[in-house]
């Protein structure tokens, strides 16, 4: 049985994508715009969203950096004023790789602000007009999806900045889903596997179930079409990351030093 309304008339349809700018955000969006729904993206680069836009005839870009509570609210306003929001996307990411021998506090708070804060800031702006939305009535009553990672499953090494704010978005996304669903809003929640983007380039060890981005926005749409509350991918990958999260911790310590040689 679907958690969620299932997604998957999308003509008209109007989404918001935040950290559109490259990797699965930008191929989200350009999928999503084929399919006909009315697509506006944002993300720092302002440059990269407006070649996206001009490739895309009805993309609209909105510029801003997650990090300023004030820049999202200022963006949510301009979405807002052109309709009603059906889908947001949380796609902003930071990621480098950290281990607690190199503990770097700057950097562990960038991570925190880019893919945890920023996602705050956003539902902030959002859900307040999202739930009088739904209160109205009319079209769908409204989706939220964040995108995590399965680096949010449990503790991995090189993972120490990276893993806790994917953990505390899968987090977020469960207490969203029972705070919402009786108001007739969507929660998902989205842990890609490894997908070839600016992030994973600078990955120097092998990633197993490699994808392209395109790939990875066709998994996202078909799980909201299924109406998934978990839309995750690779699954020939994470279903082993979600066996692994079930071993108890002499177990799971003891495999990740094998599989990872750290």
């Amino acid at each position: 049985m679907p958690l969620n309304p299932c997604i998957s008339d999308w003509p008209g349809q109007r989404v918001w994508i935040i950290g559109a700018s490259s990797g699965i955000g930008q191929a989200t969006a350009m999928a999503l715009h084929a399919r006909g729904a009315v697509v506006t993206v944002s993300a720092r680069n302002a440059q990269a969203l407006a070649e996206l836009a001009a490739a895309h005839p009805g993309m609209q870009a909105v510029p801003l950096d997650v990090r300023d509570a004030k820049a999202v609210q200022s963006a949510a306003d301009s979405v807002f004023a052109a309709g009603r929001l059906d889908l947001l996307l949380y796609c902003a990411g930071y990621y480098k790789d950290q281990r607690a021998t190199a503990f770097d506090l700057p950097d562990m708070l960038q991570h925190q602000a880019v893919n945890y804060v920023g996602a705050l800031h956003a539902l902030a702006a959002t859900l307040p007009r999202m739930l009088a939305q739904s209160a109205a009535g009319g079209r769908g009553k409204g989706h939220i999806s964040l995108v995590a990672s399965v680096a949010g499953y449990r503790g991995l090494p090189q993972s120490l900045a990276y893993g806790p704010t994917k953990a505390a978005l899968i987090n977020l996304a469960e207490t969203l889903y029972q705070d919402l669903h009786a108001q007739g809003l969507g929660v998902s929640i989205v842990n890609p596997g490894f997908v070839e983007t600016p992030l994973t380039a600078q990955n120097t060890f092998s990633m197993p179930g490699l994808i392209q981005p395109a790939q990875a926005a066709i998994e996202i749409i078909a799980g909201w079409a299924h109406g998934a509350f978990e839309i995750h991918f690779p699954k020939g990958f994470t279903r082993w990351l979600k066996l692994l999260r079930l071993l108890p911790y002499g177990l799971y310590f003891k495999a990740t030093r094998k599989f990872t040689g750290l």
